[in-house]
């Protein structure tokens, strides 16, 4: 029965997430683009919102291109500059300090949400389940480093890595290389999982466009004509 949950949650679950991430996502922005949105509450305690969203927003696209470029880098493409173990203790102390800034963050949002009565009000059961599982996989993210410090050969950062690989490569025996990661990393990568899981029946999809704004960068200049006379000939505008 355990050999059958862990093939499942690390061999079949990251498909159905990442599945359910990109067509639902799909789907949201074809039939319903008026609630593609972040629905900010900035009216209500800007002050808080402001410390705690920056802080939080630093902290998850650190982590998330971080994890990205860490995990499904192969190890022969870095290994001529750097060791595994020192990559890991890189990524220990950069993953720290922006995992700190992140948590300290979506605690501020977390509290501000749950304490006012008309923001409580406002919000959406999915806006405060999220940031109850956001918060929930920094505090899990933060508590693999003791983990992690146990291992500077770099061993359990390189089987987890080489789980993400095979994953997004769809190879064969990713479960098994799970074996004997501590419950605190499965906890962790199910969670992550499950984030992705739910990301387009919650706010989060607006992060697609903030992607989308990186298009503007390409974007040929716009001509504009004057309507009046003598005032000179177009102009250029974005």
């Amino acid at each position: 029965m355990k050999d059958y949950l862990t093939h499942f949650l690390f061999g079949y679950y990251p498909y159905i997430c990442l599945t359910i991430f990109l067509l639902g996502s799909l789907i949201r922005f074809d039939r319903d683009q008026y609630t593609w949105k972040s629905d900010s509450s900035q009216l209500l305690r800007a002050g808080q919102l402001r410390w705690g969203s920056n802080l939080f927003h630093v902290g998850i696209l650190f982590l998330f291109f971080g994890h990205s470029v860490g995990m499904l880098t192969p190890h022969f493409v870095y290994s001529p500059f750097i060791s595994a173990s020192a990559k890991q203790l890189l990524a220990m102390v950069s993953g720290g300090l922006f995992g700190l800034l992140g948590f300290v963050g979506v605690s501020l949002l977390l509290h501000r949400r749950l304490s006012d009565v008309r923001i409580r009000a406002t919000s959406k059961t999915s806006d405060i389940v999220l940031l109850w599982l956001l918060w929930l996989q920094f505090a899990l993210g933060l508590a693999t480093i003791p983990l992690s410090a146990q291992h500077l050969d770099g061993g359990m950062m390189m089987l987890l890595a080489e789980w993400a690989q095979r994953i997004v490569t769809f190879r064969s025996g990713a479960p098994e290389l799970l074996a004997e990661a501590s419950w605190v990393f499965r906890a962790h990568m199910f969670l992550g999982m499950t984030i992705f899981l739910v990301f387009p029946f919650t706010r989060l999809v607006h992060v697609w466009s903030g992607f989308g704004t990186l298009a503007y960068l390409w974007r040929p200049y716009q001509l504009v004509r004057s309507r009046r006379v003598g005032l000179g000939g177009p102009q250029s505008t974005r």
